[in-house]
């Protein structure tokens, strides 16, 4: 039995104009559907582009950061059923709402598509924590970058490219990228500090690859070699 959680993020699922990326996610839910996986499947969806549309205009309002947080909650959700409309009968049909509606959701032995959990919770802590329950033996993160890299490659040309990380190094990764806004609702870090407490407990390796066009995902879904991704380690 090999349990696998895949963290999709929330932006990948729209078009840069905002709108809903139908092919890609017909694509992306094609993939599972080509082979039989002997094991459990849980996605989970994070917000995105338009969680963020909400949580900008919330703020405007003045409304709390908890308040923000539901709003990113709700949309990472409404993503999951998005999801769960393409699969069909390959997905169970309810988004699980907590742990315990999860591990219901696990008897019917179909994929699971799952959003945000709680106020203050990155959707990959969430990832995290559901790979910990279900005993997983990865956690997949797909994400609009090719992995970690020493610095901010949107922002520097010379950013490289890690090809393995250890939890020590991505803790100090973490420590000097943390700003004021790590915690605020819609920030968006591929992993937090929150996060990271609940991958060293849990001890399970993370691979961090780019879902902007599904084919290095698809090539390592298949087993394939030669893809560009991170690998996160205990050693």
């Amino acid at each position: 039995m090999k349990n696998t959680v895949i963290k999709i993020g929330g932006s990948l699922l729209f078009t840069d104009d905002k709108e809903i990326d139908k092919k890609k996610i017909h694509n992306f839910c094609q993939i599972f559907k080509k082979m039989e996986y002997p094991g459990s499947i849980v996605i989970v969806c994070g917000g995105g582009k338009i969680a963020r549309e909400y949580i900008n205009a919330v703020r405007s309002f003045h409304g709390s950061e908890a308040l923000c947080d539901t709003f990113g909650i709700y949309l990472s959700r409404l993503n999951s059923k998005l999801l769960i409309s393409s699969f069909q009968d390959f997905a169970y049909p309810l988004v699980p709402k907590s742990i315990e509606e999860l591990s219901i959701a696990l008897l019917f032995g179909k994929i699971i598509v799952m959003g945000g959990l709680q106020p203050g919770q990155s959707t990959t802590s969430v990832a995290l924590e559901v790979a910990e329950f279900i005993k997983a033996n990865e956690l997949v993160i797909l994400t609009d970058v090719k992995g970690i890299y020493d610095k901010d490659p949107k922002k520097f040309e010379d950013a490289k490219l890690l090809k393995t990380l250890t939890y020590e190094k991505l803790q100090k990764l973490i420590l000097n990228s943390s700003g004021d806004k790590q915690a605020a609702a819609g920030e968006y870090r591929i992993f937090d500090a929150v996060s990271l407490q609940i991958l060293k407990r849990s001890n399970i390796d993370v691979r961090i690859m780019s879902g902007e066009d599904l084919k290095e995902f698809e090539k390592y879904w298949n087993g394939e070699e030669n893809i560009s991704y991170t690998i996160i380690t205990n050693e």
